[in-house]
């Protein structure tokens, strides 16, 4: 009997929720699920005013910014945007330049017409979320294969979305739930011309680099300010110096009153991709394949951009954006796997597919429709060398180096020149296509780095994947090199087109075959991709097996333990998460506050330092008290603060609003203790971290001097 309440405690905590601090929500269906429980926890608004497609509310101020890659809110009436630093990294590293370093001295528009462009960025606003099952569904039955299955339900898919669609400007995507128990149609407005206002310099927006990375107590003022334009007419539209600050449906008001530990908090955001419902076969995946993997790769990878990074304040500049990038998971998959360890998750796991076996074979009905569920998903990871070249593939030849992806560009462009009299009108916007974009790449490129990284990791993947696995070129390399990936690497950056501007250039001025065809990099990149769609196909002959087993073990999941709410695992789709602000104990002996000060950031200065430099400006600051309205009560400057929301990758930028909609932070990581999250969410310890939205103004009025965006937005005192 014991055993019994085990795993029913074990259910409660993993696969639904009586806890308000677990769980990501679809905010549709707040009305129905969650909306008594966030009033008596201090929410003071209807669902209505947090979610209505009809009229004006919250959720028409919170928009996914690059398709879901972040989160940001909308602080004014004129457009002005509001996310984390690292999530417009990148547009402020491509803005930089040795003279004006915006990464090292921060950068502030002192009127519209100083905005900065950015090409390819976007923002898209939810308008409407509907559950469309019955409708994607319609004609499936259990007798299908998976292949007739999964063609009817795009089919249903597509003409649900093009007829949701027709007639507007609109998006519309139907995206599965629930591991394909369920189907729910989005749509969204996407506007394209977004233009970068401001943000502090990285010794504030990225203090503590990747020492504090997923570490609290933080002290990071992670974030930056975007503006949305649209065109005259109030729709989106790509830029133009016509283009107008889109007037939004609702925009938050700015809490300076702050938090105190029990304060009800939400968040509303686009939470990237969870795995709450993952079996104890696909844990042990990710624990003994895929993180290791990730893990050594990264850190090879890393070790050599850190190196160049350090030469020059250039190398910096081009490097800064990659290494944030690459460092996060490598970290990640550090502490995800130290986490699972510590929490015991797979033996928790193996509980409740004990119970569940158990459940499933007391009745025929259910023995029938779900006994073969966990066997499936076994099935699924059944070639472990496979999945071990696909990992090492992904991460040391397609992440890994950028040479490889650059000269795939060319593909297409190879296969037109094949027959160029044919092809010549087609040639010509292919290599213009090209030419866009390579000013770019090279400006933030190093070819020597890049080889190290080649000729690095290319032996890893010789000397850790099955022969079988290896892509036809490493053959000449133990032929012709001896095995020497780091001669191979020499030779082909000598020679190959794709690690020189000028040559490539070149290239695109007069494109022939014969160029490609002996070009090493090209070949390579050809070889790469030819190997990695064949392991592919080897895993894939088990996929339909491994989703149908998915989708049948959390159907009965569901159905074991009726009445209990689910929520569905994070896929880059709107979600609502409440819970309170709150300490926590990491370990024995230790209790975390719910909040940093200034004085800590003080504290932890190393100058000089790469990540822990403290700007002159901001000492002066703090030697004066000048904190002017941004002060807590206690007299100090609070600089970040921690809550028990459900959040991942996505929710970066999110809005933390307390109970009025109220935004008093902006969501910017999670914390070292609950690394594991993103599989077993775990109450006592999990944390999401926010930089208060105290020290959010203070930095641009005070530090910045950028009081005219202060004045933008509405202050509640």
């Amino acid at each position: 009997m014991k055993n019994f309440y085990l795993v029913l405690i074990l259910l409660l905590g993993f696969f639904s929720t009586s806890v308000a601090d677990e769980g990501m929500w679809l905010p549709s269906l707040i009305q129905k699920l969650n909306i008594g429980e966030m009033q008596k926890m201090g929410c003071e608004l209807s669902a209505d005013q947090i979610y209505n497609i009809n009229n004006s509310s919250l959720k028409d101020a919170v928009v996914a910014l690059d398709h879901g890659s972040c989160t940001a809110e909308l602080i004014s009436k004129d457009g002005l945007l509001l996310t984390n630093h690292h999530c417009g990294f990148g547009e402020i590293q491509a803005h930089s330049t040795v003279e004006h370093d915006y990464l090292k001295d921060g950068f502030w528009a002192q009127s519209r017409d100083e905005e900065l462009s950015n090409p390819g960025k976007t923002v898209s606003f939810l308008i409407s979320a509907e559950d469309v099952t019955d409708k994607v569904l319609e004609g499936v039955s259990d007798t299908m294969s998976y292949n007739e299955r999964n063609q009817l339900i795009r089919a249903n898919s597509r003409e649900i979305a093009n007829e949701a669609e027709k007639d507007t400007h609109y998006d519309a995507n139907v995206q599965s739930l629930f591991s394909s128990n369920k189907f729910y149609l989005f749509i969204s407005e996407t506007f394209r011309d977004v233009r970068l206002v401001g943000c502090p310099p990285k010794s504030l927006g990225k203090f503590g680099g990747d020492t504090d990375n997923w570490m609290w107590p933080r002290h990071t003022a992670d974030f930056c300010l975007f503006r949305v334009y649209a065109g005259p007419d109030g729709k989106p539209a790509d830029y133009s110096k016509d283009n107008i600050p889109l007037t939004p449906k609702s925009f938050l008001p700015i809490s300076l009153k702050g938090v105190k530990e029990g304060d009800f908090s939400m968040i509303l955001g686009f939470p990237g991709r969870t795995n709450r419902y993952e079996t104890s076969t696909a844990i042990k995946y990710t624990m003994q394949i895929a993180n290791p993997v990730r893990i050594q790769v990264r850190g090879k990878k890393l070790s050599i951009i850190k190196s160049y990074m350090e030469t020059s304040q250039k190398a910096q500049i081009q490097y800064s954006s990659k290494y944030a990038i690459s460092s996060n998971y490598y970290k990640y998959s550090i502490g995800q796997n130290n986490g699972l360890k510590r929490l015991n998750v797979l033996a928790q796991k193996e509980a409740i597919e004990d119970e569940f076996t158990k459940w499933v074979n007391e009745d025929e009905t259910r023995k029938e429709k779900y006994g073969k569920a966990l066997a499936l998903i076994k099935t699924g990871y059944s070639d472990p060398s496979a999945e071990v070249a696909k990992e090492y593939m992904v991460e040391a030849m397609i992440r890994g180096p950028e040479i490889f992806m650059f000269a795939k560009r060319t593909r297409l462009l190879y296969e037109l020149l094949e027959d160029p009299k044919k092809n010549e009108s087609r040639i010509e916007r292919m290599t213009e296509a090209l030419r866009k974009g390579h000013d770019r790449y090279f400006r933030n490129y190093d070819a020597e780095t890049d080889r190290k990284i080649v000729s690095s990791l290319l032996k890893l993947y010789n000397d850790n994947v099955d022969p079988l696995y290896h892509p036809s070129f490493f053959a000449e390399v133990k032929s012709k090199y001896k095995g020497n990936f780091d001669k191979f690497a020499t030779k082909m950056f000598e020679k190959t087109i794709f690690a020189d501007k000028a040559k490539f250039e070149d290239f695109l001025d007069s494109p022939d075959l014969k160029t490609l065809k002996k070009d090493m990099a090209f070949k390579s990149s050809v070889s790469i991709f030819q190997e990695f769609n064949n392991i592919s196909s080897i895993i894939d002959q088990t996929k339909p097996l491994l989703n149908r087993g998915e989708r049948l073990f959390l159907a009965g999941l569901m159905e074991m333990d009726k009445g209990k709410k689910f929520y569905p695992d994070a896929n880059s789709t709107m979600r609502l998460t409440y819970g309170k602000v709150l300490d926590y104990d990491p370990r024995d002996g230790v209790r975390y506050k719910y909040y940093t000060t200034l004085k800590g950031y003080i504290e932890k200065e190393i100058p000089g330092d790469m990540e822990f430099d403290v700007p002159e400006k901001l000492k002066e600051l703090y030697a004066a008290g000048d904190y002017g309205d941004y002060a807590d009560e206690d007299g100090t400057l609070h600089t970040c603060f921690i809550t028990n929301n459900d959040i991942t990758g996505g929710n970066s930028g999110s809005p933390v609003m307390n109970g009025r909609g109220e935004l008093i932070g902006v969501a910017f990581d999670g914390n070292w203790e609950a690394m594991s999250g993103d599989i077993a969410f775990e109450p006592e310890l999990q944390r999401c971290i926010n930089v208060d939205i105290r020290y959010v103004l203070w930095v641009i009025d005070k530090f910045a001097g950028a009081s005219h965006l202060i004045d933008e937005m509405k202050i509640i005192r």
